[in-house]
């Protein structure tokens, strides 16, 4: 352990606790990282005693700018790339209406009880004294060993008192690939009307990590089979379920939505192709019919869904801004690929994919890809097969046609100037026109060519050229 906490920052500190007689610890997550070997750039420094004059005294060693929130009792620095907190070690109680805990000075030993999770609440001593010394009181050690999140303390009191450390539970579980001890999983279920009083940013802070872990999956089972799910993301919780009719069910769009987003996790860390992932198939519950004869059909999904993203986002206070337009973006495109992997594949269709998607064309096909979970392999070879088709007739239409984020080679302003036209619908008409060309293939997609073509397309309406463009 010793060989671990030789960082400067360490040396500072341990100092400081011996020149001002103070015990100080490192605590919480920095010191779980630690015994896990995972790279941790945030610490937390408990201090029996002032937290922010220690602080003070460390800052003016590191010769570091120190911010003080005296409402909380801490103070925060950045030293190099790792943020430091201090506070002094305090005892928490709460109220019924609030997450925000009533604060009194405290031993070690009553902060490491308001600690959420055993396996958060180790410590290691930074005075010389007791230097690398683990305080380990609830046995979160052998809790790392055996993979397991539990509380330190009566888990309903701990979920009562603080309902967002029931999505810290999920998250931790999903980060780690942990699992929450049944006496926890319980708690969970007995408080989930208790996540009213927590905000929805911090709800979506938490949501955001468990999409953002190695297998979201993990995560988002635990929020299903507790009951968080339904609570704070009803739209996907509708989602599970099978009806049948006449003998024909169709799939669990919930679990087929999981394996999706494990698959797409596998190949991207991008939190909003993640997301659309996500809400891919989000619609499907509204848009749910059976045809006699055909079976279980869910027509328009797609665009239905696309036409939800941005409620979702702001329910969910996720930026209704150009990621939140990404996404809509791959919700609703997210069968084209898959269409023209099951059919042959014109180049007046890869056009137009191109011309829609746009840059983010990489992205669709690898939600696409992530889309085939069947279970059937000849089905997934052939899909894959025909998906390889596909980007290379992407490829090869792009480097001939350059439809990605396609501009018009000739504008209504040229089109006005040509014919010696006003703004109007005949300059809509022949510029729809010139698009429509160009995405069959009746024209190459260069100024030259759609030149010519609205100088045609004008005179079959009666216009004439009043000056030349070039």
């Amino acid at each position: 352990m010793k060989q671990h906490l030789q960082h400067p920052l360490f040396n500072i500190i341990s100092k400081t606790s011996a020149e001002m007689d103070i015990q100080a610890y490192v605590i919480g997550g920095f010191v779980r990282d630690l015994l896990l070997n995972r790279p941790s750039k945030d610490i937390d420094i408990v201090v029996i005693g002032n937290g922010i004059q220690f602080a003070e005294n460390v800052a003016r060693k590191l010769r570091v700018k120190l911010a003080v929130f005296k409402n909380f009792g801490t103070a925060h620095l950045k030293y190099q790339d790792i943020e430091v907190e201090f506070v002094g070690a305090r005892r928490e109680s709460y109220r019924a209406h609030s997450r925000k805990p009533i604060v009194e000075d405290g031993t070690l030993e009553d902060d490491q009880k308001r600690r959420d999770f055993t396996i958060n609440a180790l410590a290691i001593a930074l005075h010389p004294a007791k230097h690398s010394e683990l305080l380990d009181p609830f046995d979160g050690v052998a809790d790392l060993q055996r993979k397991l999140i539990r509380t330190p303390l009566n888990p309903v009191e701990t979920f009562s008192d603080d309902p967002l450390r029931m999505l810290r539970a999920v998250r931790f579980a999903s980060q780690l690939d942990f699992t929450i001890d049944p006496a926890v999983l319980e708690a969970i279920r007995a408080n989930v009307e208790r996540m009213s009083i927590v905000s929805q940013e911090r709800i979506t802070d938490e949501l955001n990590k468990i999409v953002l872990s190695p297998k979201p999956s993990i995560g988002f089972k635990y929020l299903f089979d507790t009951g968080l799910l339904k609570k704070i993301f009803p739209l996907m919780a509708n989602l599970h379920g099978v009806d049948y009719k006449d003998g024909k069910g169709h799939k669990d769009n919930f679990y087929h939505t999981l394996q999706v987003l494990d698959n797409i996790s596998e190949t991207t860390s991008d939190l909003w192709l993640r997301w659309a992932a996500i809400l891919h198939d989000i619609a499907k519950p509204a848009t749910k019919r059976y045809e006699p004869g055909r079976g279980w059909t869910f027509h328009g999904h797609e665009d239905k869904g696309a036409r939800m993203v941005p409620k979702i986002f702001a329910e969910l206070k996720l930026p209704l801004n150009e990621k939140m337009k990404f996404v809509q973006k791959m919700v609703q495109l997210h069968l084209r690929p898959i269409v023209l992997a099951q059919e042959i594949v014109t180049d007046s269709a890869v056009r137009r994919l191109l011309f829609d998607a746009g840059d983010d064309i990489d992205s669709l096909m690898l939600l696409c890809k992530a889309d085939i979970t069947t279970k059937n392999e000849y089905k997934v070879k052939k899909y894959r097969n025909n998906f390889e088709l596909v980007q290379q007739k992407l490829k090869d239409v792009e480097e001939r046609d350059r439809m990605r984020n396609w501009q018009p080679p000739v504008t209504g302003n040229d089109i006005m100037h040509l014919f010696g036209l006003k703004e109007g619908r005949e300059v809509g008409i022949i510029k729809n026109q010139i698009r429509e060309a160009i995405l069959e293939g009746e024209i190459s997609n260069s100024r030259e060519a759609a030149i010519d073509y609205t100088i045609k397309k004008g005179e079959e309406i009666g216009l004439k050229v009043v000056a030349n463009i070039i």
